[in-house]
């Protein structure tokens, strides 16, 4: 046997020493706590609706997301076959957990198929130069989106009110602020229009549709959103809120950023959510590891931020309808590979589903030791 095999790092030796995890059945619920203010949600993958993870998230949150399953190339990988099976369970499970759902995405650049962007000849539209083929080739992928969002929105109106149906759109570093996908290449923002009015048309005038996008604290990205959004609405198209994914750190951005960004978006009349909310334990250009031990002090500025943070939704509820954490319990996180590979610690739960100083800190801050 390889000696390397033979002989456990320090580290595996702590993992293996703490606690098997469980949920704790004599804290406060964290959705009960905030049931004046809005709904709490959570990111989950499939295999999370059942064992310890459904029972932590039936506890404390009353609103779910997927995580994955719902993106285009999870729910039509190839054209004209839908895959509904995983989609289907998290409904499923939220309906008997009594929990809302929240549809993420209907439309994102990213795990997207290949196959929307190829012409009738199997070639990628964004090659073509000759005019009229470029004509043909935007309406052929509006149809195909058109066909999309339809057949999502019609199976699910009655189990779904709230609705991403754009993703990440905007990219102030690419031309004119637009993010220079192979859907704005083609078809401009058309792509955009026709994803809320195919939602809306589908899904009924209850259906509540939301453009979604990361970074929206910072003010040249929510500006040229605002600007976007704007002219949309003045067309007709029916955008009822913006999304702030809300993937922050524990040393920026502001609070006050975040809070001034709604209140822009809430003067045109929109909705505000936060969709993807977790805290990196990291600063952005910090590529250290701080392993098993994260030390107590990065946890207690963590639960500094997290009150100062949620203190600030409170205070604004009237123009905030719902927090969506992008996961639950630090076990299960993105941030684990990114923007590198190491121990992350984003959520209220750490590993083994204990509750965190972040935790009391949203909750009771007078239990914080």
């Amino acid at each position: 046997m390889d000696p390397i095999e033979q002989t456990a790092a320090p580290e595996e030796e702590k993992e293996r020493a703490l606690p098997e995890p469980s949920v704790q059945t004599d804290i406060p619920s964290l959705m009960e706590s905030y049931a004046d203010y809005f709904p709490i949600g959570a990111a989950v993958e499939p295999f999370q609706t059942t064992g310890l993870k459904a029972e932590l998230l039936k506890k404390h949150v009353n609103w779910l997301v997927a995580e994955n399953v719902m993106k285009p190339d999870a729910i039509q990988p190839a054209e004209g076959s839908f895959n509904w099976e995983n989609a289907d369970r998290i409904v499923k499970f939220a309906k008997e957990s009594g929990m809302e759902v929240r549809f993420h995405a209907l439309i994102w650049h990213s795990q997207v198929g290949a196959w929307f962007f190829k012409d009738a000849d199997g070639k990628p539209m964004v090659d073509e130069t000759d005019p009229g083929k470029r004509v043909a080739n935007k309406k052929l992928l509006l149809e195909r989106l058109d066909t999309h969002v339809r057949t999502i929105v019609g199976r699910y109106k009655d189990d779904i009110q709230s609705w991403d149906v754009v993703n990440e759109v905007i990219e102030p570093g690419d031309p004119g602020g637009m993010r220079a996908s192979d859907w704005y290449k083609i078809t401009g923002t058309d792509y955009i229009e026709t994803a809320f009015r195919a939602a809306r048309e589908a899904g009924g005038p209850d259906a509540k549709l939301y453009i979604n996008d990361y970074g929206t604290d910072n003010p040249v990205k929510r500006d040229r959103l605002y600007e976007l959004v704007k002219e949309m609405l003045a067309n007709g198209v029916p955008i009822d809120g913006v999304g702030h994914q809300t993937h922050i750190g524990i040393l920026g951005p502001t609070v006050d950023s975040i809070i001034d960004s709604m209140q822009k978006f809430s003067e045109l009349g929109l909705d505000n959510l936060v969709t993807e909310l977790d805290m990196s334990i990291y600063a952005w250009n910090d590529r250290r590891d701080f392993g098993a031990d994260i030390p107590a002090d990065v946890l207690k500025k963590q639960a500094d931020r997290y009150r100062e943070l949620f203190e600030a939704f409170k205070a604004n509820k009237d123009i905030l309808s719902g927090v969506v954490f992008w996961g639950i319990a630090d076990d299960h996180t993105w941030l684990s590979s990114f923007p590198v590979k190491r121990t992350e610690a984003p959520f209220l739960f750490d590993k083994q589903l204990q509750a965190k100083p972040a935790f009391w800190a949203v909750v009771d801050p007078s239990k914080l030791p």
